[in-house]
């Protein structure tokens, strides 16, 4: 072999060398890249009991990752709507899951937990004239509750249209709750938080909620006057993984998960 057919081999063995080993390396790269999460976008009273659930979930799946959005139901909504990528999305409520369902984002959804409202008061304050239902009523109490929009807010009107026709507390008695409102929050956490430190004198919320505050005590609402929260979760219909999302909502409706709800209170 002469001289220069040697460089012509030599050059062709250089010239196949460098695609090679671009290949290999994106190869390589494609290789290490972490898999995308599965989104979840969940009410922001599943918040504990979610981020139980999310690391149960990955244990038993090496190598995914779950990314969790709290908010209120009706903000999650709204960002589903504008586009937002989510894969599961976990309501406080049937309304918004519905909306989703009839605008073709969500699929068949199932109920998976549920849950009842409380009235919540700043523990170990002063102020020990709030015991009951009917002290709420009182003038000057300030309430604090969620927004109409937002799960529990809708709720707690329930209960207050409850409460007053049963008329155990005299006459106007929703109207001189409605009237005692000075704040409506966007979720659950915010109307918590109001009371906790100590902003409000009392405030309507989740019983799980409530739990998660060692800075209030609380004040039931009896049976026949409350509500029963139900929580849907589905797939989104635009979910990028939707067999990680099924497995992710099995794990939620099995006995491991149902355990999880269980201890944060949740009843099925």
């Amino acid at each position: 072999m002469g001289t220069e057919t040697r460089r012509r081999n030599g050059f062709g063995a250089a010239w196949l060398a460098a695609p090679l080993a671009v290949l290999v390396a994106t190869l390589v790269v494609a290789r290490a890249a972490p898999a995308e999460p599965l989104r979840v976008f969940a009410a922001a009273s599943l918040t504990e009991a979610f981020r139980e659930l999310k690391s149960l979930y990955e244990r038993k799946h090496p190598g995914e990752t779950v990314a969790l959005y709290f908010a209120g139901s009706q903000i999650l909504r709204t960002q589903i709507e504008q586009g937002a990528a989510a894969d599961v999305f976990a309501s406080a409520d049937l309304a918004h899951a519905d909306a989703l369902r009839n605008a073709k984002l969500l699929d068949a959804y199932e109920i998976f937990a549920r849950n009842r409202i409380v009235v919540v008061v700043p523990k170990g304050g002063t102020d020990t004239t709030l015991r009951r239902l009917e002290d709420l009523a009182a003038p000057g109490i300030r309430l604090v509750v969620a927004a109409a929009a937002v799960p529990v807010g809708h709720y707690t009107s329930e209960v207050f249209a409850k409460l007053g026709a049963a008329a155990l507390y005299g006459d106007g008695f929703q109207q001189r709750l409605q009237a005692n409102v000075v704040s409506h929050e966007t979720n659950v956490r915010a109307v918590l938080s109001k009371v906790a430190l100590d902003e409000a004198d009392a405030g309507f919320v989740y019983a799980t909620d409530a739990a998660t505050s060692d800075k209030v005590r609380t004040i039931d609402i009896p049976e026949p006057y409350n509500v029963v929260a139900e929580y849907p979760i589905g797939i989104l219909t635009r979910s990028a993984a939707p067999e990680k999302a099924r497995a992710l909502i099995e794990l939620v409706r099995g006995n491991e998960g149902r355990a999880i709800l269980r201890r944060h209170g949740f009843a099925r």
